[in-house]
């Protein structure tokens, strides 16, 4: 029981070192990261498509 109660001192030490982001960062960061995945189903999706239309015209001739 006394290792757990040092760890957890350790975790609320090392937790109030932390360098947390503002709420405005937060959001920010929100949306960047929805914004990029967004882009890259886009992408995929388009590189999908391209790669079925040249199968579709290869194999069913």
């Amino acid at each position: 029981m006394a290792k757990l109660t040092e760890f957890l001192k350790d975790v609320k030490t090392e937790l109030s070192r932390v360098s947390w982001p503002t709420k405005k960062q937060t959001a920010q960061y929100t949306v960047v990261v929805i914004l990029m995945s967004l882009a890259v189903a886009a992408f995929l999706t388009a590189w999908d498509s391209i790669f079925g239309f040249i199968l579709n015209k290869l194999l069913l001739k």
